[in-house]
């Protein structure tokens, strides 16, 4: 019985483990899902997935976008990672493309269903801020901004969009 007990308490504190290791994204959570990017030019396509990872110590977005020939341009495919994780009490975030990009963020959660992701101050080179918000209908809105190397805290609109979640 004492042995049945302390397997039992043992399962009840590892499941309490993983909720607290899993609330460390907590504010993050309305990111957590499928998303399908809609309201895109004709002929784009393209979604990503937000999933606890590593035994809920990361969170892993994984995305795709494809685009149609136009002009002289190939059609094209692009898919990057990132990976949000906790360190020294704060969350971070590594990004990959397949362009051969690396980004380091820090991340920020300024208000209830908003992350903001900006990258450091390193001389000579541009600086990224990646944000999402989820607004009042469902839809999680998005942007990625670059600011030049000479104004660092200047950032300007690259890239917007808006994606449903799809799935259970």
């Amino acid at each position: 019985m004492k042995r049945a007990f302390a397997a039992a308490l043992v399962g009840v504190l590892a499941q309490g483990a993983v909720g607290a290791q899993a609330d460390g994204f907590g504010a993050l959570r309305f990111l957590f899902g499928n998303w399908q990017a809609i309201d895109l030019p004709a002929g784009e396509s393209g979604g990503f997935t937000f999933t606890l990872g590593v035994q809920d110590h990361v969170l892993i977005r994984t995305n795709q976008a494809h685009y149609p020939a136009a002009g002289d341009r190939p059609a094209s495919n692009h898919d990057d990672l990132l990976v949000i994780y906790r360190e020294d009490g704060s969350l971070k975030a590594d990004y990959f493309d397949s362009e051969g990009h690396v980004i380091r963020y820090v991340v920020e959660t300024p208000s209830r269903n908003v992350a903001t992701l900006v990258s450091a101050r390193i001389a000579g080179q541009p600086r990224y801020r990646l944000s999402y918000h989820a607004d009042a209908a469902g839809l999680l809105i998005g942007s990625f901004e670059i600011a030049a190397p000479d104004a660092a805290d200047t950032f300007k609109p690259y890239l917007t969009w808006k994606a449903r979640r799809v799935g259970g």
